[in-house]
């Protein structure tokens, strides 16, 4: 049965997270970097500089098997504050503009849940869900923050004014950099933000992932790219030196991670390791053991489960996808955490794809639901010098996939990632995996069922 079934609370290892009860506060940081891959040092990336972020790391515990469930901002960013499936709570795609996603009335997101039990809430930052009278905040810190959210030291001095504001009550801050998202054009590096030191990077010495071609373009972006990375660091420093300045380091719990992965077609918005395959550090009050590396396979329906259970609010009347993660906090290799679900539909409103898929410590199984599509690209993907620099060569071949693999999909994908990691070689019309394709796709169905997938009709009519 999927684990997401059970709602696990109140199972802390740690005596400051074991109950309401507590005397001690119980502050929430939750950090959401926008569409940051695993380009940090503490990932093993030999560019990337990233000292405060590695240095969190060092201080709680870093997931080496961090998954979104869906690799879009918006419908990621309902999972991550819900504790539901995109597919379950609506925002099946982008919340802003004429895209106009929204969650659905019933939904109960962590800034309600959080407030019922006594936080001030406070966002800062890129929310990008609706309604707004579901996901509202009692405070939007954004003063003097440049750029639509680039300037994470701002928004990290804004933060530290709102923890000092004369206020008994525990917070709950939601800081949401728009870096290292792309810009109209480029990455936002053209300006001089206060307070952060710009990090420049060499395109000739940035590494070029698996799915992307080694162009000069490609190259440039990547650097650019890293660059955009730094601010987010540096913003996360200012963050932890607020919480120090405010004697509240040692009792918030503090949640660093991403919406989705690189802004990059073949990475954004899809199902592959890629496009979801993220960081996730979390260190919390009163963990003995510092600097433990998770083997768990664990995904975004976990974050709103662990937040409610360190909180000590009480969780929706509605089961929710996922749970805590507080107990496995200081256990490299739990037992039980072997298996992810994931749920795509759109991204912008043209882009309808849905995906649907499972992905184990051996195989990444993806049903695509609407096969025949060619698959959509996101605007600012396609108008990325990346993309134009293919489509000016005429390039048939796309980093490890072809063009024509990339944009045209089977109905079924299978893929062995201890002998295919980059998830190229498609399995699943082999005869050798029948049995393993058929297993998958009776748990993907009664998944979706248990989940309320709308797309199950599909089964009926197509």
């Amino acid at each position: 049965m999927p684990r997401f079934l059970m709602l696990v609370l109140g199972l802390s290892l740690f005596v400051i997270l074991a109950g309401p009860a507590s005397a001690a506060p119980r502050n929430i940081v939750l950090f959401v970097a926008d569409d940051l891959g695993q380009q940090l040092g503490c990932y093993g990336d030999p560019v990337a500089r990233t000292p405060h972020i590695d240095a969190l790391a060092r201080e709680g515990t870093r997931f080496a098997w961090a998954f979104c469930t869906t690799a879009s901002c918006s419908p990621s960013r309902s999972v991550i504050l819900t504790g539901l499936q995109n597919h379950a709570n609506g925002q099946y795609g982008l919340q802003h503009a004429t895209h106009n996603f929204g969650s659905r009335p019933f939904v109960r997101p962590l800034p309600l849940l959080l407030k019922q039990a006594g936080y001030r809430t406070c966002a800062i930052g890129k929310v990008h869900v609706q309604p707004e009278e579901l996901y509202r905040f009692e405070k939007y810190a954004n003063d003097g923050i440049i750029d639509g959210g680039r300037h994470a030291v701002r928004m990290a001095e804004n933060a530290e004014q709102f923890i000092r504001e004369n206020d008994p009550r525990p917070f709950f801050l939601y800081i949401c950099p728009t870096d290292p998202h792309r810009a109209v054009q480029g990455f936002a590096n053209e300006r001089a933000y206060p307070g952060v030191q710009p990090e420049k990077f060499d395109p000739a010495q940035v590494p070029v992932p698996h799915y992307l071609p080694d162009q000069p373009e490609v190259r440039q972006e990547l650097a650019e790219y890293y660059q955009a990375i730094s601010r987010v660091d540096q913003g996360v420093g200012r963050l932890i030196a607020g919480l120090k300045a405010t004697g509240h380091l040692d009792d918030t719990l503090i949640i660093f991670t991403s919406d989705n992965g690189p802004p990059f077609p073949g990475a954004k918005t899809n199902l592959y390791d890629a496009g979801t395959h993220l960081p996730l550090i979390i260190r919390a009050p009163g963990q003995e053991l510092r600097g433990v590396v998770s083997q768990a396979l664990v995904n975004w329906t976990d974050l709103t489960p662990t937040i409610l259970d360190f909180s000590g609010a009480k969780p929706p009347a509605y089961a929710l996808h996922g749970r805590s993660l507080l107990p496995i906090l200081q256990t490299p290799s739990p037992e039980g955490w072997d298996e992810i679900y994931q749920s795509h539909s759109f991204h912008e409103v043209t882009m309808y794809y849905p995906m649907r898929s499972l992905r184990t410590r051996q195989y990444r199984f993806i049903l695509n639901l609407a096969h025949p599509l060619p698959y959509p690209f996101a605007s600012d993907l396609f108008d990325s010098p990346t993309w134009q620099g293919v489509l000016a060569r005429g390039d048939r071949q796309y980093g490890s996939r072809t063009v024509a693999a990339y944009v045209h999909r089977p109905r079924l994908e299978l893929y062995d990632l201890e002998k295919d990691p980059q998830e190229i070689v498609n399995l699943a019309e082999d005869p050798a995996y029948a049995k393993t394709v058929s297993g998958f796709q009776e748990k993907l169905k009664a998944w979706q069922k248990e989940t309320g997938d709308p797309w199950l009709i599909k089964y009926e009519h197509e």
